[in-house]
């Protein structure tokens, strides 16, 4: 690739984290995991951090927990109204479905590629229980606004910042803005741990909730005085099998807690080039009037560079596909596009559409996006941009 997705974070520092590991015969979640938490829970500001296999069991286990809290103005019962913006990851709305949610899908905002917060505000209802925001591809959405739109409600507000970690807006970590929030640990994320998520939250039950249910369900994992079952047991014998809450398998392992700590020492760094990576990204691309690039809130991590073509582009989006593989430029669709194309799934869910979705369908059919990188990019962006007039001029005669 001449211009790839992603490339690797990893150095020597992560294979020795490996190789800690390996010497230490002990590959089952346990004290790498619980520094990483540590870590990443002091990185975002947060109170608690619990480390999963991926962010789609991030977004699981958050779900999950908001049925299990015993506080009522935060908990859910099947049949709730939910809001999320139409466009995200396929496994921010399957646990939604898999709880039995009434989801409310909002068109999203075409320049920030965040929910419409205009639309939104109208799809507020006495039904609503809760708002599940995406950051999408590293930008945060204007918490402000939200916040001001369900103050003085019982409205649980919920994070999916699986795409964009680091992302801060008026200098708060994106993720800790809602009741949880969710992140990623993927290859191709802003850090890698093989496969990895996380969920933070300030709520202490809600984290006890989160170590049981990433278990089996079991208080293993508990404090000794925690919020789920009080006391535990001191015979350890009957306390290590004790069952309470119907929970999963979606630990982590020892490595991935191992190559995170590393990670998360590098992130700082990795943010800032990014950041650096997209002025220049704008820069090269200002003078080409008929695509549009996400449009920035506050401080975005900058996960990757959208491209949506304007109506008046004398090109088309497969056009572009085409041209840029010819060029081994690597690119995508705005993540799932519109996900309401999706009928067969979406058959399986109890749904409604607020409003209509002219956003979501235009990006769905005229946007892709590629790649940014932790390491400086100028001479891909470069070719990216030298790429685009070309097949602009060459093919239309207009640059």
């Amino acid at each position: 690739m001449k211009y790839a997705l992603a490339s690797s974070t990893w150095d020597s520092s992560e294979i020795n984290a490996i190789q800690r590991v390996i010497t230490s015969d002990k590959y089952s979640m346990g004290l790498e995991v619980q520094e990483y938490e540590r870590k990443f829970a002091e990185y975002t500001g947060s109170k608690y951090a619990v480390m999963v296999s991926s962010g789609s069991a991030a977004n699981l286990i958050m779900i999950a927990s908001m049925f299990f809290t015993s506080d009522p103005t935060k908990r859910l019962n099947r049949g709730d109204e939910i809001i999320v913006p139409a466009v995200s990851w396929s496994t921010t709305y399957f646990p939604l479905q898999q709880y039995g949610l009434k989801v409310k899908f909002v068109d999203i905002d075409r320049d920030t590629l965040n929910i419409d917060l205009e639309k939104l505000e109208k799809a507020i209802t006495d039904k609503t229980r809760a708002i599940l925001a995406v950051n999408l591809l590293g930008n945060p959405n204007d918490f402000k606004k939200i916040r001001s739109l369900i103050k003085g409600s019982t409205i649980s507000l919920l994070e999916d910042n699986c795409e964009s970690l680091g992302a801060t807006y008026d200098g708060q970590q994106a993720g800790t803005f809602g009741v949880m929030g969710t992140y990623s640990s993927f290859f191709s994320h802003h850090i890698a741990t093989m496969e990895g998520g996380c969920v933070v939250t300030d709520d202490e039950e809600l984290y006890h909730i989160l170590l049981s249910i990433r278990a089996h369900g079991w208080t293993r994992n508990l404090p000794s005085e925690n919020l789920v079952t009080g006391t535990k047991s001191s015979d350890l014998f009957e306390e290590a099998f004790k069952f309470v809450l119907p929970g999963y398998n979606v630990r982590p392992l020892e490595m991935s807690g191992a190559t995170g700590i590393e990670q998360l020492k590098k992130l700082p760094k990795f943010i800032d080039q990014r950041r650096v990576n997209a002025d220049y990204f704008i820069k090269t691309l200002a003078s080409i009037s008929t695509i549009t690039i996400q449009k920035e809130v506050s401080c975005s991590s900058w996960f990757g560079f959208s491209l949506v073509l304007d109506h008046d582009c004398p090109i088309t989006r497969r056009d572009l596909v085409r041209i840029f593989e010819a060029k081994n430029i690597e690119c995508r669709p705005i993540v799932t596009g519109n996900f309401l194309k999706n009928t067969k799934v979406l058959s399986y869910f109890d749904y409604e559409v607020a409003g209509t979705l002219e956003a979501a369908e235009d990006i769905d059919c005229n946007g892709l996006f590629v790649g940014n990188h932790q390491v400086d990019i100028t001479a891909e962006i470069d070719y990216l941009g030298d790429t685009l007039s070309n097949a602009l001029s060459k093919s239309y005669g207009v640059k």
